[in-house]
């Protein structure tokens, strides 16, 4: 996958898509207007990172491609795919435990810190996609 042509885009199913690993200068777009709320993607080789209104919302460490992200006030859900193994620190609820599922694989009980944030690691071969799933207990 070569990274979403304006860095960030609505799908058809009512998902977003963003982040484009293959840059090696950072690039942004902010003011990306999608279900009433302000997006901005910043993102390049080293980081990808998406806010709402603001607020922090997704980082990889290094960049990623992150398609088909949908929330609701239950789960998560995206696909991503990087060139390495990558960090990814998802906003949610403060002190709240999660199902993980990696990959169709279960990783277990994960619970976010006082400030929501949730921390995977995913190991990642480049040109795979791999399917995140974090359903709220």
């Amino acid at each position: 996958m070569a990274g979403i042509a304006d860095l960030i885009a609505k799908g058809n199913d009512g998902s977003l898509s963003f982040g484009n690993y293959e840059l090696d200068s950072k690039q942004k777009r902010s003011d990306f207007e999608f279900e009433g709320d302000l997006y901005k993607v910043k993102t390049f080789k080293e980081i990808t990172k998406l806010e709402k209104n603001g607020l922090f919302v997704y980082e990889s460490v290094p960049g990623t491609v992150v398609t088909e992200m949908k929330f609701t006030d239950q789960q998560v859900t995206f696909q991503v795919e990087g060139w390495e193994d990558s960090s990814i620190t998802l906003e949610l609820e403060p002190e709240t435990e999660y199902d993980v599922t990696i990959a169709g694989a279960a990783i277990g009980k994960m619970k976010t810190n006082l400030g929501g944030k949730l921390v995977l690691s995913v190991e990642m071969d480049p040109g795979s996609v791999y399917e995140i799933k974090v359903v709220k207990n």
